[in-house]
C-alpha cells in the first residue's frame, strides 16, 4: 500500500494503522480544512477520503485513499497534486485527520 521506504518509519507505521480501519471509520476531510492547515508547497496525507467542500488557493500535494471528483478538480486548479497513498515518497508529509 505504501512504499517500503516510508513504511519502515514511525510515520509509516502510524499511517498503516489509521489506513487499516474499516471504510466507515476512515477520515473524511474537506478541501477547506486542508487549506486552513497548510501553506504553499506542503505535502499531506489523509488516511481516508478528501471531499470537495470549501476552497483551496495554494498548491499542495495531497496523498489519500480516495478523492471526490470536486476535490481533485479544486486541488489541480490550485496547482497542486492529488495522488494515492501508494505513490507517497515524501517522509516529511503530515497526517491530517
Amino acid at each position: 500500500m505504501i512504499s517500503k521506504k516510508v513504511e519502515k518509519t514511525k510515520f509509516g507505521k502510524s499511517l498503516r494503522k489509521k489506513a487499516s480501519k474499516s471504510r466507515s471509520r476512515r477520515a473524511e476531510v474537506n478541501i477547506g480544512k486542508i487549506a486552513k492547515l497548510t501553506k504553499k508547497g506542503d505535502s499531506v496525507v489523509v488516511p481516508g477520503k478528501v471531499l470537495g467542500a470549501g476552497a483551496i488557493d495554494h498548491a499542495v500535494t495531497i496523498a489519500a485513499m480516495g478523492f471526490s471528483e470536486a476535490a481533485r478538480q479544486k486541488i489541480e486548479a490550485a496547482g497542486g497534486k492529488a495522488i494515492g497513498i501508494a505513490e507517497l515518497e515524501d517522509k516529511k508529509a503530515r497526517v491530517i485527520i
